[in-house]
């Protein structure tokens, strides 16, 4: 995300954005946000060569020849094979061309370049180590491609035993620009979306509790304050929900927190939510994982009170089928890359573009979606934004 925009050759980013969100898009994050896109770029250089894919693609190869050459597990590694070979070649690292079935094929052309991601951690270093941690997250899932691919390993014993948990604590982090910048730009959209003094919150995968801790600080900072007569906290996770409740009891004692194990896959009734018991349902970088995407937000719209508002902080894809650094970590994971796809709206597990997700809202009994900043109308100045909130109200 270059400081210059792409289409005026100027740096457009205080015309582009809320006046509120622009500080969250400074120089430091800009830089820290182009620097760690190489530095994953480097990491996918090294896993494309520790999985045996640099071997696999010394001929023409398809994704599924690739896979099949370094003897891969197809079901696991199609997904993040294809992003990788995609990534690569859009550096110029690898060949392209197509077979008579109009399918990609890759291919080393020139030797592949000598890049230490090491000298991309120290500039990293420099300019504001509180990054850190989301370079961390990429190092942990490169070494363990090699096993998940192969299928000796899942990716979630990989990512998310006890060696990762510390550092996924750090990444989850209000304390990581990184990061924290989904939870700053849900809760601008959250006080965006609020038309009431009160508000009865739902929020679903609230993971560690950074985004809580995020919005809750804008309500109470708001000129108009917000009163919060109830704020549901669910997480499917027992270790991240124990410590969001520890951390969040701690730093907002007056809040009416209610805390619950919850897995948005299956029907929220059955789980505890009441239909129709809150005027606000609010997520982050949680939906895209949805396995049923129409099911969840059918649960959701039943969750809301009626007008109620639905507001979801997502990594949204600027343009559809382009390769976006943060799939590395991802891709791994079988709950990102294999949902249930549907035409039009759900081509591809994972991140969404701003097209997809109205679409998916509007067909899904939502109305009046709004995309918080404005993606479609900042991506040709600014190609790799992708951090936008999705702002939607219950028919």
């Amino acid at each position: 995300m270059p400081i210059v925009s792409q289409s005026s050759g100027r740096d457009d980013r205080a015309a582009l954005f809320p006046g509120a969100l622009l500080p969250l898009f400074n120089d430091a994050f800009v830089e820290s946000f182009d620097l760690c896109e190489e530095y994953v770029a480097r990491m996918a250089l090294a896993v494309f060569e520790s999985t045996g894919l640099e071997r696999a693609c010394q001929e023409d190869a398809t994704v599924d020849q690739a896979v099949a050459r370094a003897q891969l597990v197809p079901a696991i590694a199609r997904v993040p094979t294809h992003w990788l070979l995609a990534t690569l070649a859009n550096r110029g690292w690898l060949r392209t061309s197509s077979n008579a079935r109009g399918e990609t094929l890759y291919r080393i052309g020139e030797p592949l370049p000598v890049l230490d991601p090491g000298d991309i951690l120290r500039l990293q270093e420099t300019v504001d180590p509180r990054c850190l941690p989301s370079y961390q997250i990429a190092a942990l899932a490169a070494e363990h491609y090699p096993a998940v691919l192969r299928g000796q390993r899942t990716a979630e014993q990989a990512l998310f035993g006890a060696e990762g948990l510390v550092t996924w604590v750090k990444y989850f982090s209000n304390g990581n620009p990184l990061y924290a910048v989904s939870n700053e730009v849900g809760a601008y959209a959250v006080q965006l979306a609020l038309d009431a003094d009160s508000a009865s919150i739902l929020e679903i995968g609230g993971g560690l509790g950074s985004g809580a801790e995020a919005l809750l600080a804008r309500l109470e900072s708001a000129p108009r304050p917000v009163r919060v007569s109830t704020y549901r906290f669910t997480e499917i996770s027992p270790l991240f929900l124990k410590r969001a409740q520890r951390v969040l009891v701690t730093r907002h004692p007056a809040c009416p927190f209610n805390f619950s194990q919850m897995d948005i896959d299956r029907p929220f009734a059955a789980q505890g939510i009441a239909p129709g018991a809150h005027s606000l349902a609010y997520g982050v970088n949680v939906l895209h994982v949805a396995h049923d995407l129409a099911a969840t937000l059918a649960e959701l719209k039943n969750a809301l009170a009626p007008r109620g508002q639905l507001v979801l902080s997502e990594c949204v894809r600027p343009f559809t089928g382009r390769p976006m650094h943060i799939e590395f970590v991802f891709n791994l994971l079988a709950s990102f890359r294999d949902p249930l796809l549907v035409s039009g709206w759900r081509p591809n597990g994972g991140f969404l573009t701003a097209e997809q997700w109205s679409a998916a809202l509007e067909a899904n009994g939502f109305a009046d979606v709004r995309i918080v900043p404005d993606i479609a109308a900042i991506r040709d100045a600014y190609p790799a934004i992708s951090v936008a909130a999705i702002v939607a109200r219950r028919t």
